[in-house]
Formats: structure tokens, C-alpha cells, sequence
């Protein structure tokens, strides 16, 4: 009963000399503290809502308008459509007073009619997508139509500072292709995988479903991407991710690694503190919209939907699926340390805590080194690394109550979860292995230091560098790309004393963390953790992860060989894979949507008809250097294509996918849709993005650049590969596949990498050679665009 106590904020009791009332100040203040907290929240979000739902107009301007309508008015001029007197005539009188509330009407609708048009037009103006396919070489000429849009975007877009959702209302929606581009798209992108007659097969079965039940598919598709905002966010997010029931441990979530040219401490409580309130400061930009939304090219604005849900998100496990919950405000984070619970306050005084104030909260955990964890509270968060039928289950009856439902919702409701590890992330270029290490204490940790269900975890070593978990169903890679980005540069400022402790001074004693109890002595709720736990240790000890540092060359020659160094790699991926398992595989790349309202990403098929003979050509010795450039120019060129196709809308597999859902909906089988989701992707890629923001400055702080981060394989038998192009000198790769199957190898893998790089290398130099003997070879479609 002493939870129950504890919770009572105040009692009273009527006695024969009258009332007696006892209260608990502390708690009264804090939940006075959190109510004035929230209200200015939602005044701000009112204020921004306003400001965003008139964008890109200027809410000021009102009054201009109003101030327009009054002289008009006044100087016996008619307002446009005569308003005032049509307001006039309905209201109660003609006096000042009522003619003065006229003109403001009048001018309300006339300004109200200027934002929308507005509004509409840069909608209108931003569903075109020529820019995308505009070459940008050196020498290249911007067609005359692409000027005058960008001029007419600027003009629209730029002149009022935008907050981080102002350009939602204008984003187009993704437009949905026709069958027949798709079909001609799929077919081109298997041809290099199928022999003549697995190919005539899969032709016949295309050909079949499209002039059969695809038109049938394609009209309720129609209709839902009219309807909704966007017709594959929903189900991408509740058929892909909240409806799978296999473990979020490697099969799903993602990690990122520090900056790990820089170690600006070593000091762990410090380092945390630092981080944590660098995550609490963005937060808050993101809350009150002052973080500027991203603009391609400084124009073009991407969604900012995803960023709703950075903070206070948790993914909550069901029996037969799970759903995201987002708690609008959380005043504190949880800390996860040798197995036992915390939570941390990070508001006082009506204001967010200083790393300094931070810092004394994260050493009190600390020095409870002699504090053991209760039964069962070690290995919990095994439950969130395991199958998601199993822990709804579990969730539902032994956390469904009492201390361990209370304890369960502050972990949920947390901000986001702070785990202090008790071993070093270490980097050492002479010892890879320990980079390796680094990326498996991030990507699984040891299998219940980290909660996978929150949407991230933040993880310090003991030796100060950081890295995070995240969770991949509320948001995609780029945006912890981005608010990682923002933490780094952040700790380029004077955050740290010489002795590697905070600076400031503390202004009071923060709130001390408060320890998280849990009642888990019940024989199903061990015995349902120890599961989890066996499971869990399984699933990780079967991840082979390998994180090669390339610092032969970077994007430096590659931009010299005028190729798009994304191109360039992908083909160095297509060339290494042949190598390790002698055959063509499907190739997934992922690229963004967010052109487009609502967008997450789309596929690109790096395997093409072009990339294969590329591929081949440099395994010939009979080929001379002159084709093999020829054939890699070309390959690039149709790759780029590719991704630019997927980044306007016009990819292959989420509109085959949403195909798919409106079949198993209307209970209708398609051998082609059924063949195509179960090919396995065996070689699963993604480029990690950086420089989303512009205090990304890598020429004033080199050493800033992350290491990217990865992810587990894709298939049991293939390989999953993240790579962040890390300046002009140096490439990051994180390989991952199963020690399990007997034909993969991550390291192996990576050898075969650098082998292609090199070989990509010599062959530039070959040609540039050949090319001085005798210059008449060369020719312009021996250099492609870079993108």
C-alpha cells in the first residue's frame, strides 16, 4: 500500500473540531508546474496552427487588409464585390460601429481568398518535378520552364519564414501510377534476375493480371488516393511494421553511431547530460515549429509529418497488431542502468534542467552501484526485444495493474530512454574490430539494456561516446539522421571544463531520480521474461556485423569521374555481391517520398538490365576499358533515373504493394501480386543522409561527421548494407547477414567492397590514361550527370 500512499497528493477527514486537511505541497506544485506547462503548449500550438493554416501568406497582413477595406470604404470606393454593403445589409445597423465590422468581415474573406490562392498556387507549382531530371554538370543549362518555376517557388515559399509545418497544407499527394508504367517498370527491373523462360512466365503472368482484376484493384485505389492524404503511408505503417509479430530487435529497429572522430569527454554522466538536454532543446523547437522545415536546394520543401512523433512515442505491443501511441507532453525520461529503472525529472522552476543540474541527477544513478535490481527487472526489456504476440500477452495481464502498470506507463511516457552502459564504445582504426563491437552494443546492446518499443534510446558508454537504438515504425532514418546531426554540431559549443564535466553551476538541487518499482515475482511473468531473454540472446548471437571504414577514396573521385557517387556505390555493391555469390540478386535501395505529403520511401532496383552487363563486362577480360566506362556511364545514368522515378512518385513496389492490400480486402488472389511480395530482398541497402541542416559546417568542423549507422539483414540469407558517404576522403560501411547461413559472410563481404572499389578506381585511371594517348575515344556520353 505504500505506492498508494505515496500517490495521494491530498486527504481530509471531518473531525468534531471541524475539517482536517493534510496535502502534499511538492506534488500539488508539480501538478500546478505541469498544467501551466501544458496550456502554454497548447496556446503555442493555436498560435502556430493559425500561422501555418495561412501559409504561405502572413497572418499580419490582416490587418493591412482590413486597414485597405476601411479606406476604401470610407472614401465612398467599393470594396471588390461590394462585401461591405452586402454585410451591411444583414447586420443589426449602419452606425461607425457596424460599418467598421463590415469592413473587417469584408476584409477577412478578401485576405482569407488572397492566402488560399496563394496556398493552391505554390501546391499547383510544387506538384511539378522537371527539376528533378535537370542535368547539373558543369556546363549543363537549367531548361527556361525550371527557371521560371524556381523563380515563382522563391517568390511564394521564401519570402515569410516558414515554421517546421507551414508548407504541409501546400505539399502535393503522391500520385498513384497507372498499371500499365508499373507493369513495363517491374518487368524491366527483373530481367537481369530470370532466365528466358522464368521471364516469358512472369511476362504472362503480368500481362494476365493486368488486363484482368488489376483494373478492378486500381479503381479502389483511385479513390483512396483522392480520399486520403496519401495512399500508402497507412497501410506501409500498419501492414509492414505495426502488424508484424516477429522481434523489433535487429529484424526491425536501426542504430547510429557518434561522431567518432571527436571525444569531446570521457566523463559518462557528463557526456549524458550534455545529450540529454541537446534532445530536450530540440524537442522543444519542434513543439513551438521554430526548427525550419528541409529545402532541397534551399526551395523545395520536404513533409515534416514524421517529426510529430520523435519524443513521448511509444510503440505498444497487440495480440494481432500493435499501434503507436503519442502522449502530448512527458516531463521526464527514464535511465536504464545495471538493470534497474529511473525517473528523471527534467522540468523545475518552469524550466527545462541544465547539463550541469542534469548532470548531478545522472551521477546519483551512478553511485547506486550497491542497488540490485528486483526479481525479474534485470531481463525485462528482453520482453520488448522478443515476438510481439507473446509480450501483448504478458502486457496484458501481469502489467495491467498496480506498481508494474504504473511503472510500465513512465517508461512508455517518457520522453525518450537514456541507457548507461557499463562497457566503453571504443574506435580504433587499427583495431576495426572494436567499431564492430560498437555497432552490435547499439544495434541489440545485450538484449535487454534497451527498450525497443520506445522510439529511441539514447546509449552512453562508459567511456563518454554515444550512440542510439530507434525504433523504425513512427518515422524513417532521415530524421534521426537529422536530429543527430543537430546533437553533434551542438557539442562543437564549450559544453565541457577542463576536467570533462559540464560548465555551469547548478542553480538548486534537482529533483532526485526516482527509482522504478515492479512486482514481477509472479511465476508466468519470470518465466514469460526468461523466454524472452533466450530468445533474444538467440536472435543476437546469430548477427554478423562488420563496419568498414574506407578512407582509400571518397566522393572526392568520384565526382571527378562524373559520376553520382550514391550510383557509384550501388554499382560497387552489384559488383561485389556477384563476386561473393556468383548470381544477380534483388536489390533494394531506399529512397524518400517526402516530396509529396505524408511521404516515407519508395524502392529503387539498383539490379538493372544495365548494371548486369557492367557487371559482366568487368569480370571479361576481353572487354576493353573504353566499354567497360561506357557500360558503367550507362549504368549510373539508368540509376539515377530510377531514383529520381521513385522520388516523384513513379516507383514499383508501394504501388504493387497497395495493389496487394486491396486484393486481400476484396478476397480476391493474384498469382503475379502473391509472386512478387514473397521475392526476398538478399541484398538490402540504404544511404544514410547528411547536411540536412545548415549548422552542419564539415569544412570549419571536420570531425563531425557520424558514422552513419545500419541495421540487421533483410533476408536470413542475405546481407543488409547502410553506407554514409563521409567527406571527400572517407566512406562508411555497416554490413550485416546471419553467422547462421552458411553462405554468407559480413566480412568477406567487405572485402569483396574495397576489391570493387579499387577496381572502379583503376578503371577511371586506365581510361584517363588511354584518354591522354589519344583523345578522339572520349565521348559526352561517357559522362553522366552527377547528382
Amino acid at each position: 500500500m505504500a505506492e498508494a500512499h505515496s500517490a495521494v497528493a491530498f486527504s481530509f477527514s471531518i473531525t468534531h473540531e471541524g475539517w482536517d486537511i493534510n496535502y502534499d505541497r511538492e506534488v500539488l506544485d508539480l501538478v500546478w508546474q505541469s498544467g501551466v506547462r501544458s496550456w502554454k503548449k497548447r496556446l503555442a500550438r493555436f498560435r502556430t496552427g493559425v500561422r501555418n493554416g495561412v501559409y504561405p501568406a502572413h497572418l499580419q497582413s490582416l490587418w493591412l487588409v482590413i486597414a485597405i477595406a476601411v479606406g476604401l470604404h470610407f472614401t465612398q470606393r467599393h470594396v471588390p464585390f461590394d462585401l461591405v454593403n452586402k454585410w451591411l445589409s444583414v447586420l443589426p445597423g449602419d452606425s461607425l460601429q457596424w460599418q467598421l465590422t463590415a469592413c473587417s468581415l469584408a476584409g477577412l474573406i478578401v485576405w482569407l481568398s488572397i492566402c488560399y490562392t496563394m496556398r493552391y498556387s505554390l501546391k499547383l507549382l510544387l506538384m511539378y518535378k522537371g527539376w528533378m531530371y535537370e542535368k547539373r554538370a558543369p556546363g549543363s543549362r537549367v531548361s527556361l520552364q525550371t527557371r521560371l518555376w524556381g523563380l515563382f517557388v522563391k517568390v511564394l515559399a521564401t519570402w515569410n519564414k516558414p515554421g517546421l509545418y507551414s508548407f504541409q497544407g501546400s505539399l502535393p499527394r503522391l500520385p498513384l501510377p497507372s498499371v500499365q508504367d508499373t507493369m513495363q517498370r517491374y518487368l524491366r527491373s527483373v530481367r537481369p534476375l530470370l532466365d528466358d523462360s522464368n521471364y516469358n512466365r512472369m511476362e504472362r503472368l503480368a500481362k494476365e493480371f493486368e488486363q484482368g482484376i488489376s483494373t478492378k484493384l486500381q479503381r479502389y485505389l483511385f479513390l483512396k488516393s483522392w480520399w486520403s492524404t496519401n495512399y500508402v503511408s497507412d497501410w506501409w505503417e500498419e501492414y509492414v511494421y505495426l502488424r508484424g509479430r516477429g522481434a523489433l530487435m535487429v529484424n526491425s529497429n536501426f542504430y547510429g553511431i557518434d561522431a567518432i572522430f571527436m571525444h569531446p569527454t570521457k566523463v559518462q554522466s557528463a557526456r549524458a547530460a550534455s545529450v540529454v538536454n541537446l534532445l530536450l532543446q530540440f524537442r522543444r523547437t519542434v513543439e513551438r515549429q521554430e526548427l525550419e522545415p528541409i529545402l532541397v536546394q534551399g526551395l523545395v520543401p520536404l513533409c515534416s509529418w514524421q517529426y510529430e512523433r520523435i519524443f513521448n512515442t511509444v510503440r505498444a505491443p497487440g495480440v494481432e497488431t500493435d499501434k503507436i501511441i503519442h502522449y502530448q507532453d512527458s516531463n521526464h525520461i527514464v535511465v536504464l542502468y545495471r538493470g534497474c529503472y529511473y525517473k528523471v525529472i527534467i522540468y523545475h522552476n518552469g524550466r527545462l534542467l541544465r547539463p550541469c543540474e542534469l548532470q548531478i541527477q545522472i551521477e546519483h544513478i551512478l553511485q547506486q552501484s550497491e542497488e540490485k535490481p528486483q526479481p525479474g527487472e534485470e531481463l525485462l526489456a528482453s520482453l520488448t526485444a522478443g515476438d510481439r504476440t507473446k509480450w501483448a500477452q504478458i502486457r496484458q495481464t501481469v502489467f495491467a495493474k498496480g506498481v508494474n502498470r504504473t511503472s510500465l506507463h513512465t517508461v512508455e511516457s517518457a520522453a525518450f530512454v537514456l541507457s548507461l552502459d557499463e562497457k566503453p564504445f571504443e574506435f580504433d582504426l587499427a583495431h576495426p574490430e572494436k567499431l564492430d563491437q560498437f555497432g552490435r552494443y547499439l544495434l541489440h546492446g545485450n538484449g535487454h539494456d534497451r527498450w525497443f518499443d520506445k522510439s529511441f534510446t539514447v546509449c552512453v558508454g562508459s567511456n563518454g561516446r554515444i550512440g542510439f537504438n530507434a525504433e523504425h515504425t513512427w518515422a524513417d532514418a532521415a530524421v534521426m539522421s537529422h536530429i543527430w546531426e543537430m546533437l553533434i554540431m551542438g557539442e562543437t559549443e564549450q559544453r565541457y571544463d577542463e576536467n570533462g564535466n559540464t560548465v555551469g553551476i547548478p542553480e538548486f538541487e534537482p529533483p532526485t531520480p526516482k527509482r522504478l518499482t515492479w512486482d514481477l515475482n509472479d511465476k508466468v511473468a519470470l518465466v514469460a521474461i526468461d523466454e524472452a531473454h533466450i530468445a533474444a540472446q538467440k536472435l543476437l548471437n546469430d548477427v554478423d556485423l562488420r563496419i568498414l571504414v574506407h578512407d582509400a577514396y571518397g566522393k572526392g573521385l568520384m565526382k571527378t569521374c562524373r559520376l553520382s557517387p550514391d550510383a557509384f556505390i550501388q554499382m560497387a555493391l552489384q559488383l561485389a555481391y556477384y563476386r561473393d555469390a556468383g548470381k544477380f540478386s534483388l536489390t533494394y535501395e531506399a529512397s524518400m517520398t517526402r516530396l509529396f505529403r505524408e511521404g516515407r520511401t519508395e524502392t529503387v532496383r539498383p539490379c538493372t538490365i544495365e548494371s548486369a552487363a557492367w557487371v559482366k563486362a568487368m569480370l571479361d577480360s576481353n572487354v576493353s576499358t573504353e566499354e567497360r566506362v561506357r557500360l558503367l556511364n550507362e549504368a549510373c545514368e539508368r540509376h539515377q533515373l530510377g531514383y529520381q522515378d521513385a522520388m516523384c512518385g513513379k516507383g514499383i513496389d508501394r504501388h504493387l504493394f497497395c495493389l496487394y492490400v486491396v486484393s486481400k480486402y476484396l478476397e480476391i488472389d493474384s498469382p503475379f501480386l502473391q509472386e512478387v511480395l514473397s521475392e526476398p530482398w538478399r541484398l538490402s541497402t540504404s544511404q544514410t543522409p547528411h547536411g540536412q541542416t545548415a549548422k552542419m559546417d564539415l569544412k570549419k568542423h571536420p570531425n563531425c561527421i557520424s558514422a552513419g549507422g545500419g541495421f540487421g539483414p533483410v533476408a536470413d540469407d542475405g546481407y543488409g548494407v547502410s553506407y554514409i558517404v563521409a567527406g571527400e576522403d572517407l566512406i562508411f560501411f555497416h554490413i550485416s547477414s546471419k553467422r547462421s547461413c552458411g553462405t554468407t559472410s559480413s566480412e568477406r563481404f567487405a572485402q569483396e567492397i574495397c576489391r570493387a572499389l579499387a577496381d572502379m578506381k583503376h578503371l577511371f585511371e586506365e581510361y584517363r590514361s588511354l584518354q591522354k594517348k589519344n583523345p578522339s575515344n572520349g565521348t559526352k556520353s561517357d559522362k553522366p550527370q552527377a547528382k
